[in-house]
């Protein structure tokens, strides 16, 4: 049988405690500038448990991304897994980047990420390079 925390047996029978708290991801994303670009460098896994956290570090980096500011790149390099919920959170965040004439991208991504990119053809909504100094060297100045 199964071990089930506390948490997990009232997840799966319905339980709510008031008293229950919930911790709050928060992701970080750290940033540096090379070559007239901003990178974010994005690690761990983009799912349903960590894609709101993703968003809310994303936010005030989009507001930023528009035409005649420094272009976004994230570093995929640390990232071992995207489900369909990141894949949604690019995809508005390109869309967002598009409305607001900025250049945003997508770089060093490892094989199984590129794989969920190619397979869903993703790699065609955005643009997606295989290291940030092949992305720096088209989008920077």
């Amino acid at each position: 049988m199964p071990y089930f925390t506390r948490a997990r047996t009232e997840a799966v029978h319905g339980i709510i405690r008031p008293d229950f708290e919930y911790e709050e991801q928060v992701m970080i994303l750290p940033l540096h500038e090379s070559a007239g670009v901003v990178i974010a460098t994005v690690s761990g896994r983009i799912d349903h448990a960590s894609a709101d956290a993703f968003n809310t570090a994303l936010e005030p980096l989009l507001k930023n991304c528009v035409g005649g500011e420094k272009p976004l790149i994230l570093d995929f390099s640390g990232v071992e897994y995207i489900s369909s919920v990141g894949l949604r959170s690019l995809m508005l965040a390109s869309r967002q980047a598009k409305t607001q004439k900025g250049a945003f991208a997508i770089a060093g991504m490892q094989p199984s990420v590129q794989e969920v990119f190619t397979i869903s053809r993703f790699s065609l909504i955005m643009p997606c390079y295989t290291s940030v100094a092949a992305a720096c060297k088209v989008l920077g100045s």
